[in-house]
């Protein structure tokens, strides 16, 4: 039994209740039980965290690199040590699966291990000679107060993907967790407050639309990140586009898997299930349409019903179970009305998720099924819209020339697998599937954290992805420095001559 929850801001080092009183419902979606409130901070709560963290920007800024790079270890460490802990709070509040959850927190750990090289990438560079006596130097500086927005289905890998790079390179942050998942943010809380981090540096505010939209006009806020729905996305854009802010704003996604002949079918079938199920659907990399060449077509239908049958549903917290629940009522609604609308609109339900069988405790808690449509178009609603859910759509195409049309004919652009031992298919492949992340025989193409992580087209508003060099020029500004030197003993420097109908606009 989980303890009444109260969800708190954190704001320069301190625990504060929302002033204004309003208060939403915390569920466990595995029961449907409200386990705590969230509050819906009012616009002057975002504004002081924002100030909090402004206020702290100037010695932040200044702590020498090791110093900070210490409390970059130092939270690594305190996450090895608490992992149990922090899996369980994304359970509980997430639901999704224990092992899927232990597994969020030890990738967070890695991209941990990526910000530990932020001293390497920092560097700047010089020039030496430019012109006489001049030389000339690019410094990265930090810019200000970074602040985020969480989505539900991932709160630990998107805090890592914002707050280490953030503060690792002398910013600090103000960070709001979904409403639906904000249980992991206030154990991680506690553990940056354990390690000693300076008060203000990190600031936690929980709301809704309006707390965002205080930091448009906010001239303490240099940056805003997100990932999130892509309309939400191009909202924020707009917003931070009026005021010049920066912005790193990953949105929606409809992956794509592409099974060809020679494709090896029992680990594709098992990357399918870790794929589309995984999460229960919930995941910008999920897979989502499946497009099969003729060849395996029937084979590949069979085998994927029949794992798909074999996927056990119940509590998050099971370990007997392959897949947890949905993240609230309103998502399996959703995910249910795709489902009414894939039959309207001519695709073959092969298997229905709907009412699954789960246990008694949960007979309230909100689950969907492994669902399957076969004989699905590429200009079908469930092909091309998001359904965010357990919804695998099957396409037959021709050949390998077919899939990369489909893919490329959809707005969405941010992962897309080939499943072949074709080196022909697999570079074709790689070369023109029109998507930002691609993946060769694995079920999700998401890179390690040493590479950028981000899509294309309307997958990603503008041009800044997270992770990897990415990030640190992202949270870094370019200063460039042109430095003359003098020598003391000989006074003013030596004109430089030449023709004097001729000025240059530069240094000489």
């Amino acid at each position: 039994m989980t303890n009444y929850i109260k969800i708190k801001n954190h704001i320069n080092g301190q625990w504060l209740d929302e002033t204004n009183g309003q208060y939403e419902p915390l569920k466990n979606p595995s029961t449907g039980a409200v386990i705590g409130e969230v509050p819906l901070s009012s616009v002057e709560t975002s504004r002081a965290a924002v100030a909090a963290a402004a206020e702290a920007f100037p010695a932040w800024s200044a702590t020498p690199l090791p110093k900070r790079m210490d409390y970059i270890f130092k939270m690594q460490q305190a996450m090895k040590d608490n992992l149990e802990m922090l899996a369980e709070s994304i359970a509980i509040d997430q639901a999704k699966h224990i092992a899927e959850a232990r597994g969020e927190v030890g990738r967070v750990i890695e991209i941990l291990q990526m910000a530990c090289t932020i001293p390497a990438l920092v560097q700047g560079e010089t020039v030496q000679g430019i012109a006489n006596n001049i030389n000339g130097r690019l410094i990265k500086a930090p810019l200000g107060v970074f602040c985020g927005v969480a989505p539900f289905n991932f709160p630990a890998l998107v805090f890592g993907w914002f707050i280490p790079f953030a503060i690792g390179t002398g910013n600090t942050f103000v960070y709001k967790p979904s409403t639906e998942s904000p249980l992991f943010m206030q154990k991680m809380m506690q553990l940056l407050v354990e390690i000693g981090l300076p008060e203000g540096v990190v600031n936690i505010v929980h709301g809704d639309r309006e707390t965002v939209e205080a930091w448009y006009e906010d001239d303490n806020v240099a940056g805003v990140c997100l990932v999130g729905s892509t309309p939400t996305a191009k909202a924020i854009a707009e917003g931070c586009g009026r005021s010049g802010k920066k912005t790193m704003l990953l949105g929606g996604a409809k992956n794509f898997l592409v099974a060809m002949e020679d494709a090896p079918m029992d680990l594709m079938i098992e990357n399918i299930l870790m794929s589309g199920y995984g999460s229960a659907g919930q995941r910008c990399l999920a897979v989502s349409n499946i497009v099969v060449v003729p060849e395996i077509y029937d084979e590949f239908v069979e085998r994927l019903l029949e794992a798909s049958k074999n996927v056990t549903v119940g509590d998050a917290m099971d370990p007997d179970v392959f897949m947890g629940p949905v993240i609230s009522a309103k998502a399996k609604e959703r995910i249910e009305n795709y489902i009414e609308i894939g039959q309207q609109e001519g695709a073959t339900l092969a298997l229905d998720g709907r009412n699954p069988d789960v246990a008694a405790a949960n007979k309230d808690g909100y689950f969907v099924g492994p669902t399957i449509f076969t004989d699905v178009t590429p200009c079908m609603q469930i092909a091309r819209e998001e359904i965010f859910g357990p919804v695998l759509s099957v396409m037959k195409v021709g050949c390998i020339n077919g899939a990369l049309r489909a893919i490329k004919n959809h707005e969405m652009g941010n992962g897309a697998v080939i499943f072949t031992q074709n080196s022909y298919y697999t570079e074709k492949f790689i070369n023109e599937a029109d998507v930002g992340m691609v993946g060769v025989n694995v079920g999700i193409c998401a890179p390690h954290p040493y590479l950028p992580f981000g899509g294309i087209k309307g997958s990603l508003v503008g041009n800044n992805k997270v992770q990897g060099k990415d990030a640190i020029d992202f949270f870094t500004q370019s200063k460039v420095a042109t430095v003359r030197v003098v020598d003391p003993k000989a006074g003013e420097a030596t004109p430089a001559g030449g023709n004097s109908d001729v000025r240059s606009c530069v240094a000489s």
